[in-house]
C-alpha cells in the first residue's frame, strides 16, 4: 500500500485514535502500521477501503478530501472500535495540512491556485528561528530545564514599566504584548514532544511519539501558534519518510525541522511585541494592494516537487527593481510542468504564455502582492501585454550592477534557516561570468565559471530530471570555455560560491535561455565541435578548510540514532582541539557540552538509573545546531567577498560569526 493512496488524516484524529489504545496495543502499533501498508487499497469516491484480511475491511471516509473526525475511520473486526487497525491506518496516511485558525479569514487571493513556493515547501514550509544569544561556551551551556518553564508556572499577570516622571498612570506606555498562559502551555507541550523525538532518534520515534507531536500541533493551532504547529507537522512528515526509507528523505531537513520546532517553542515564553508576532506566525500570507505595476519578464523555471506537484514559476521585475512571481503549480509532476509553460498566464486579460511572459512585459492595474512577491490573480486585477526589456537594457540591467557580495548577503537573509519568516527578499543572484569548464566533485560534475573580482563560482543543474533541459544544457556549456554569459542563478549556501543555474543569455549574444525549458544545441556554441572541457582543480578556500563539520556531523548523528549515539562516543578532546585550532572556541565548547550531556546518567541511592535529562540535552543540541548553521552562513557570505575582508583568523569565519544570535 502506498501512503499517497490514502486520504490525508487530520492531526487530532490520529492523536485521538492512538491515545485511545491500551498500553498493550500501543506496543503493537508500529508493527500494525507496517503490516497494514502491505494490504490492498481501493477508493470509491470519498471512501477508501483497506483489506485488513480476507474477511475484514477498514474504511476511511474523507468528505472534502480529508478525514476530519474519529468516526470517519471504521473497522469491521471483532475488537472495533477499540482495535489497533483504526489507529494504524491513521498513522499510515498522510497528515492533513493545518486548517486556518478559527479567528482568521482567508483572503480571496489565498484561495487561488497552489503557489510554486507553497508546493515546494516541506510540510508547512516552516523556517527555523534564532536561539538565545551565545557569547561563550560557559553561557551557551544553560540547559532548557533551568530556563524552560513548565505549564502553569508563569501565569501571573505581566506588570508594565513604571510611569516616567511627570506622566500620569493613564499616559504610561502600554506594556508589550506577551504570550498567554495557554500559549506558553502549548509551547511547553511542543518542546517536550520534540525533545522526546531527539532523545529516541528516528529509530525510536514510532507512531506513539508521532502521535504526541500531532496532539501538540493541534493544541498549538487552537492557541494561535501556527508556526510552531507547522514545524511539528514537518517533523512528523520527515520522521515517516525516514522510517519508510523514502529516497527523497534527507537527515539535514529533519535537523532543520527539529531546530525550528524546539527554537520556536522555546521563544514563545519570552518573546514580546513584534518578535512574538513572528514567533506565532500565520497560517496564510495575505495579499495586499500594490496599485499599478509595470513589469518586465526575466525567465521561467519549471517546478517539480517530491509530492507529485508540477508547474512553472515566471519571474518578472518592476521598474524599481523589485522581483515578482507568477506561478501555476498543481498535482501532475514533470509532465504538467512542461505543458503549463505554454499555457496562458492567469493574470488579468493577458493572453501571454509563461514562456512568452519571461521575455515580454505587462502593465498591471489593481495589483495585489503577497509578502514574498507572488502576484494575485483576483477579479479586480487587470493586466495587458506591454513591451519587455532585454537584460542589458534598463530597468533590468540594474539587477546585474549590484556587487555579487551584496547579492549573496541579501540571498542569505532570504534563505537563512534561522531567520524569522517575513517573506521578503529573493535568493536569486544576477552575475556576469566567464565559463571555465566542468569540474568533477564527489557528488557529480558541475560547471566552473569566473565571476566579478576573479571569484570562481560553481554552477549546478537545478533539477536532474531527464525530461527537463537543465542537465543537458549544463553539459553543453561545459564545452564552451571562454564564453562570457549573463546568468541568473539561485544561491546554494556553501563554503564556496555556488549557484543552481536557472537562465542565461544565449551564447551567440541574442536572446535568453530558460535552462529548464529551452534546449541548447551544439550549433549554438562558439565552437560546435569542441568536447566538454574540464577546468583544473581549484584550491580549497578558507571556508572549505574549516573544522566546523566536526560539530555538524555530531548534530546530524543525533537525529537518526538519538541521544545514546553521542553518549557512546567517549573522549572528544582530539576533535575539540582541532576545532579550537581552526578559530572556533565556541564550537569546541558546544561539542564538549553536547557529548557530556548525552553521556550523563545519574543513579538513585539504590544504584538505579534515573531518567535522562531530555530537556538539558535538547537545549545543548539546539544551541549546537543553530550555531553551526549560523557559522556556515557566515562562511558562505565571506566566500563571495573577493577581497576576503571580514574573514577570521586561521581561515575561520568572520568575527561576528563566532558569536551568533542563537
Amino acid at each position: 500500500m502506498n501512503a499517497d493512496r490514502l486520504p490525508p488524516v487530520a492531526p487530532e484524529v490520529t492523536a485521538t485514535l492512538v491515545e485511545g489504545l491500551s498500553p498493550r496495543l500501543r506496543k503493537r502499533l508500529d508493527a500494525a502500521v507496517t503490516k497494514l501498508a502491505a494490504r490492498p487499497v481501493h477508493r470509491d469516491g470519498d471512501t477508501t477501503t483497506i483489506e485488513v484480511d480476507d474477511e475484514t475491511e477498514l474504511r476511511l471516509h474523507a468528505p472534502g478530501g480529508v478525514v476530519a473526525q474519529v468516526e470517519d475511520v471504521t473497522c469491521g473486526c471483532l475488537l472495533a472500535p477499540a482495535c489497533v487497525h483504526r489507529a494504524a491506518a491513521a498513522c499510515a496516511a498522510p497528515t492533513a495540512d493545518l486548517a486556518p485558525e478559527p479567528a482568521e479569514q482567508p483572503t480571496p487571493e489565498a484561495a487561488g491556485p497552489v503557489s510554486a513556493d507553497a508546493a515546494t515547501a516541506t510540510g508547512s514550509g516552516a523556517v527555523a528561528t534564532h536561539p538565545a544569544s551565545v557569547t561563550d561556551p560557559a553561557t551557551a551551556m544553560v540547559p532548557a530545564s533551568a530556563t524552560h518553564r513548565a505549564p502553569g508556572t508563569d501565569s501571573a499577570p505581566v506588570r508594565g514599566p513604571a510611569p516616567a516622571p511627570g506622566l500620569t498612570p493613564d499616559a504610561a506606555p502600554a506594556p508589550p504584548e506577551t504570550a498567554t498562559p495557554d500559549q506558553r502551555a502549548a509551547a511547553d507541550a511542543l518542546w517536550a514532544a520534540g525533545a522526546a523525538v531527539l532523545e529516541a532518534g528516528v529509530d525510536g520515534a514510532g507512531a506513539v511519539a508521532q502521535s504526541a507531536l500531532l496532539r501538540a500541533a493541534h493544541t498549538a493551532r487552537l492557541r494561535h501558534l501556527p508556526r510552531a504547529a507547522g514545524a511539528a507537522l514537518s517533523v512528523v512528515t520527515l520522521l515517516r519518510a525516514a522510517r519508510a526509507s523514502d529516497p527523497s528523505y534527507r537527515t539535514a531537513e529533519l535537523v532543520t525541522a527539529l531546530a525550528e520546532l524546539l527554537g520556536t517553542a522555546r521563544r514563545v515564553a519570552t518573546a514580546t511585541g513584534t518578535e512574538l508576532a513572528a514567533v506565532r506566525g500565520r497560517v496564510r500570507r495575505p495579499y495586499s494592494p500594490d496599485g499599478s505595476l509595470r513589469l518586465y519578464g526575466l525567465f521561467t523555471e519549471p517546478v517539480v516537487t517530491d509530492s507529485g506537484h508540477g508547474g512553472v514559476r515566471t519571474w518578472v521585475a518592476g521598474a524599481d527593481g523589485r522581483l515578482f512571481t507568477v506561478g501555476d503549480v498543481a498535482p501532475g509532476g514533470v509532465g504538467r510542468a512542461l505543458g503549463v509553460a505554454d499555457r496562458a498566464v492567469r493574470l488579468g486579460d493577458t493572453a501571454l504564455t509563461h514562456r512568452e511572459l519571461g521575455r515580454a512585459g505587462l502593465a498591471v492595474s489593481g495589483a495585489t502582492v503577497s509578502p514574498d512577491g507572488r502576484l494575485g490573480a483576483g477579479k479586480s486585477v487587470k493586466a495587458v501585454t506591454a513591451r519587455g526589456a532585454a537584460w542589458t537594457e534598463p530597468p533590468l540591467a540594474a539587477l546585474w550592477e549590484t556587487p555579487p557580495a551584496e547579492q549573496a548577503a541579501r540571498a542569505l537573509r532570504s534563505t537563512s534557516r534561522y531567520a524569522d519568516p517575513d517573506g521578503t527578499g529573493s535568493d536569486l543572484l544576477f552575475l556576469d561570468v566567464e565559463l571555465l569548464g566542468a569540474v568533477r566533485e564527489p557528488g557529480g560534475t558541475c560547471l566552473l565559471a569566473l565571476g566579478e573580482g576573479g571569484v570562481p563560482v560553481r554552477l549546478t543543474a537545478a533539477d536532474d530530471e531527464p525530461a527537463l533541459a537543465h542537465r543537458d544544457n549544463l553539459a553543453l556549456l561545459a564545452a564552451a570555455p571562454g564564453t562570457r554569459l549573463r546568468i541568473i542563478g539561485r544561491l546554494i549556501p556553501a563554503a564556496h560560491p555556488r549557484l543552481t543555474l536557472l537562465a542565461c543569455s544565449h551564447p551567440t549574444g541574442e536572446g535568453t535561455i530558460d535552462l529548464g525549458l529551452d534546449r541548447l544545441r551544439r550549433a549554438d556554441l562558439p565552437d560546435p565541435a569542441a568536447p566538454a572541457h574540464f577546468a583544473p582543480p581549484q584550491p580549497a578556500g578558507p571556508g572549505e578548510q574549516s573544522p566546523l563539520y566536526l560539530l555538524e556531523r555530531r548534530v546530524e548523528q543525533t537525529v537518526p540514532a538519538g541521544r545514546a549515539a553521542l553518549g557512546m562516543l567517549g573522549d572528544v578532546t582530539a576533535e575539540t582541539r582541532r576545532i579550537r585550532r581552526g578559530g572556533l572556541p565556541t564550537a569546541a565548547g558546544l561539542l564538549t557540552a553536547l557529548c557530556a550531556s548525552a553521556a550523563q546518567r545519574e543513579r538513585d541511592n539504590f544504584g538505579r538509573l534515573l531518567p535522562a535529562d531530555t530537556d538539558g540535552f535538547a537545549a545543548y543540541w539546539l544551541a549546537a545546531a543553530r550555531y553551526s548553521a549560523a557559522v556556515s552562513e557566515s562562511l558562505c557570505s565571506a566566500a563571495w567577498n573577493p577581497t576576503g575582508e571580514g574573514r577570521g583568523v586561521s581561515g575561520g569565519p568572520p568575527a561576528a560569526a563566532a558569536r551568533p544570535a542563537v
